[in-house]
């Protein structure tokens, strides 16, 4: 079945959560819009029930208009409802990943303003460690999976000197009804941090009317129509791939979204399987996981027809072959949503390859250091215009300067270096700059160097992506220890374990008495990462040290 409408049936004053919620609702009604592995079923209408009640809530709660409010929840059906409900009230997302704490998440919560963190009680500890550093935040909104936890308002002793404690069922309104006081296309709906190309985790704020936009392109990705059944593959909801490309995606165009929390191979195939699941957004990581398990005769036999792939794996074509799936593919960022798009049936020339620019929508070029258009088939960055208002990012939160120099000359500039063939076909080739993606996450070089940097035995380091078996981009740190110190690997890890997300903690750790620099100074990351893994370089995963995670 086709889709139910494209964007063009939208106008631009409809392209919000709540009014999108309403038009789903309206169409879908009590069809199941989310569905837990454990059983749980949420139709279209009970979420907008339930974000209505919400909306209502926040409202009487004293949460105002376009107030930032950070969420730091698990994968649960009510994480989509805040979502919406914020959206309703016309409040602004501050999405935490759960596995930040220390310097990134005090930097998060204090950068974004928010007064409000709508926190689940397992996550508490990582604000305790903190507490004394909080600028902003005055008040913890307790939720828990756990009933018996839920009467239970007691704050760690330092967060409790600094907060006031409220239990998530405040924030529900006994009225079911509309929000009249709706949020307008051009609002911020959120403020998402991903990681920069040259320093601290920036804000990319983000109005109703981009967040639409990513979700339609998403749902040009994925072909989606009423009747898919959209799995969640371990995509955490603080994170734009689930709650926008699949979530969002799904509920503006009548789909069933599964949501297990976490990820394992064991589970993939049973729950697809089991719940009839029909597409799936496959990180390259987690799709060469699939392909490594032994093969079976049964292994095309199963509901899964459309997969989404980033990056494509080099055995994308047998793994198309072997699992009875189509392979699309495509290009986006926070940032910029989907303005290019590998469509499903065309071929792939490699495995570089994000398909053709969305010429209706964007505008994308390859651009030399002087903004100078690359010839085809020479590399470049990847810079992006809209031909729509509100099409893409706002600004990057409290980030002037960088907002001015990411949108110099008119263009939006990426930081990833591609290139485009004779026949129009763009290709994203790496970061040009020293952030790097692992399993799905953005991680600021920056920021683990500042970590890394305050082990006792550490002079400097300088830390890179390098490519591993997988064809995934693992970290790796070079350190100079101080003089007459040495540093030991298994503990450097372990010390980083406790200061950082276990995403950003280096696999790799190799030691230089003489980091290469340029004559002002500037560590050459280049140089290292040419030279890359060598045989004197520490393995963490085959040393078998496990993070605490």
């Amino acid at each position: 079945m086709a889709n139910v409408f494209s964007s063009a049936d939208i106008p631009l004053e409809e392209r919000t959560v709540g009014r999108l919620l309403a038009r789903a609702v309206a169409l879908f009604g009590n069809k199941p819009f989310l569905q837990t592995v454990e059983g749980e079923v949420v139709t279209y209408a009970d979420l907008d029930r339930r974000s209505n009640r919400l909306a209502h809530g926040l409202a009487g709660f004293g949460i105002g208009h376009q107030d930032p409010v950070l969420i730091m929840l698990p994968d649960v059906t009510d994480y989509i409802a805040v979502w919406c409900g914020l959206g309703k009230r016309g409040a602004i997302e501050v999405p935490v990943n759960v596995a930040y704490r220390k310097s990134i998440l005090r930097r998060i919560c204090n950068d974004s303003g928010a007064k409000t963190i709508i926190v689940d009680r397992q996550y508490l500890d990582r604000l305790e460690e903190i507490a004394g550093d909080l600028e902003s935040l005055e008040c913890c909104v307790l939720f828990s999976q756990d009933e018996t936890q839920r009467g239970d308002l007691s704050l760690p002793p330092k967060l409790a000197e600094r907060c006031r404690a409220a239990a998530f069922e405040e924030l529900l309104a006994d009225d079911e009804g509309p929000f009249e006081a709706e949020a307008a296309f051009h609002d911020l709906v959120g403020i998402m941090y991903t990681s920069g190309t040259t320093g601290p985790s920036k804000g990319v704020a983000v109005t109703h009317a981009h967040s639409f936009a990513y979700a339609e392109g998403a749902a040009e990705i994925f072909a989606l129509c009423p009747e898919d059944v959209f799995y969640n593959s371990g995509l955490p909801l603080f994170h734009v791939g689930a709650q926008w490309a699949v979530c969002y995606a799904s509920m503006i165009y009548g789909g069933t979204v599964i949501l297990r929390q976490g990820y394992s191979n064991d589970h993939f195939w049973p729950d697809i399987a089991e719940h009839g699941g029909t597409v799936v957004f496959l990180l390259g990581a987690i799709a060469n996981f699939l392909w490594q398990q032994p093969e079976t005769p049964k292994d095309a036999a199963t509901p899964l027809k459309k997969v989404g792939m980033f990056p494509l794996v080099l055995e994308h074509e047998a793994f198309a072959k072997r699992f009875g799936v189509e392979i699309s593919s495509g290009y986006a960022s926070t940032e910029d949503p989907c303005p290019m798009i590998h469509h499903f049936g065309e071929p792939f020339p490699n495995n570089k390859c994000v398909g053709y620019a969305r010429t209706d929508k964007f505008e994308v070029r390859i651009f030399d250091e002087l903004d100078r258009e690359c010839p085809r088939g020479t590399m470049g960055e990847i810079c992006v215009r809209p031909k729509n208002s509100w099409d893409i990012m706002l600004k990057y939160w409290n980030q002037p300067e960088y907002t001015a120099e990411s949108f110099r000359n008119l263009w939006y500039h990426t930081g990833d270096a591609g290139y485009q063939d004779e026949e129009g076909r763009f290709y994203f080739v790496d970061r040009l700059t020293d952030s790097m993606r692992r399993r799905g996450e953005n991680i600021s070089s920056m920021e683990v160097e500042d970590e890394v940097n305050q082990h006792p035995g550490v002079l400097e380091c300088a830390v890179f992506p390098v490519w591993d078996e997988h064809s995934e981009q693992e970290v790796m740190v070079v350190i100079t220890p101080k003089a007459g110190k040495t540093v030991d690997p298994v503990e450097l890890i372990a010390f980083l374990d406790k200061r950082m997300a276990y995403f950003m903690v280096p696999r790799y750790v190799d030691f230089s008495d003489d980091i290469p620099k340029t004559p002002t100074g500037k560590i050459q990351k280049f140089t290292l990462r040419d030279k890359g893994v060598t045989p004197t370089t520490w393995d963490r995963v085959k040393a078998g040290v496990k993070l605490s995670r």
